[in-house]
């Protein structure tokens, strides 16, 4: 019987192999059951993996958004750091001093004679004694004279004085003129203030400073008959060059100088006073309120802002992609298995 079997086998070798095929196919319809079993298993990982894709495309677009954002704030800060180097601002700085530098006091008298000039502290000006008549002469003053700026022709006659420096003590300077006969209707002495009597005193050209002072500063008048009360107030310049110039502001009140002389009297007085309004020096220069470090910085932020969001955008596309690769592979495998 073994040899019968045997020899069977060999003359029928493909049924037998289609026997095992039937095996086969019994045992894979026995494991049929259990994947009809787990197909709700694939539909819950599909949704997952939806919401997660529609999770990521609204991520990318916020990240495309905000680059967006900080591309419009790039273009907005470098117009506006170059609108603010077009025009710069005015800065105003004060500082405190308890002593000036004692300013020069040119007056133009022409005819009118100086009658006294003293240094007073604490605003206190003693009543005059003889009125129109010569007084003590306790003021530092230098004559000079030079040729108009503005003409080269005509010769001019100044009478420099030191004006006050102790701002705490108040001091102040007082002049009195005299002209005895003037052929105008109203009679008036022009004076001119510069920053410094100390640098006219050690200038070799003494005649050049004082045309260079009259070209550069403004010039005023004080009439007779009034006594005429100036405070000044110091403001230095800082040009764009880095030079530096410097101009007196100043505050005038005019008095009415009752004449109490015993004769009536054809000649006019003058009376003038020079103080410091207050201790400060005001410094103006302008600046420029862009800065370049804070603009750079800025755009560095920006910048490593968009590389990042880049750099997100692009690891979420290939995100995506490998999850719908996965997701294709587990369909496919499903697929075949099911088949």
């Amino acid at each position: 019987q073994l040899s019968e079997d045997v020899e069977r086998v060999s003359e029928n070798p493909t049924e037998e192999r289609e026997g095992e095929m039937e095996v086969h196919e019994d045992s894979s319809s026995v494991i049929l059951p259990d994947g009809e079993l787990g197909t709700t298993t694939p539909s819950l990982r599909f949704s997952k993996t939806c919401l997660k894709n529609v999770f990521s495309v609204i991520l990318l677009f916020i990240y495309l958004l905000l680059m967006a954002v900080a591309v419009f704030l790039v273009y907005q800060t470098i117009s506006d750091f170059r609108e603010k180097l077009k025009h710069p601002v005015m800065s105003v700085t004060y500082k405190e001093v308890s002593l000036y530098d004692a300013p020069g006091i040119a007056f133009y008298p022409g005819k009118a004679r100086l009658l006294s000039c003293k240094h007073h502290y604490y605003d206190h000006i003693p009543p005059l004694i003889n009125p129109g008549q010569p007084g003590d002469i306790k003021c530092t003053t230098q004559r000079i004279n030079y040729t108009d700026p503005f003409t080269n022709q005509t010769m001019k006659y100044a009478l420099v004085v030191q004006g006050p420096r102790d701002v705490k003590k108040r001091e102040l300077v007082f002049l009195q003129f005299h002209l005895n006969e003037t052929d105008q209707d109203f009679s008036a002495i022009d004076y001119l203030l510069f920053s410094s009597f100390q640098e006219f005193v050690s200038s070799p050209e003494k005649a050049k400073f004082m045309k260079d002072c009259e070209s550069s500063y403004s010039s005023w008048k004080f009439s007779g008959g009034f006594r005429t009360w100036v405070k000044m107030s110091l403001v230095k310049t800082k040009e764009e060059d880095g030079s530096e110039t410097v101009e007196f502001k100043q505050e005038t009140s005019v008095v009415n100088y009752i004449d109490q002389r015993t004769k009536p009297r054809s000649d006019q007085l003058f009376f003038v006073v020079f103080e410091w309004k207050d201790p400060f020096i005001q410094t103006v220069q302008d600046i420029i309120t862009a800065n370049p470090w804070n603009m750079i910085a800025l755009l560095c932020g920006i910048f490593l802002a968009l590389f990042k969001a880049a750099d997100f955008a692009k690891l979420s596309v290939k995100w995506m992609i490998k999850i719908r690769r996965r997701h294709l592979k587990r369909t496919r495998q499903v697929t075949n298995h099911i088949s």
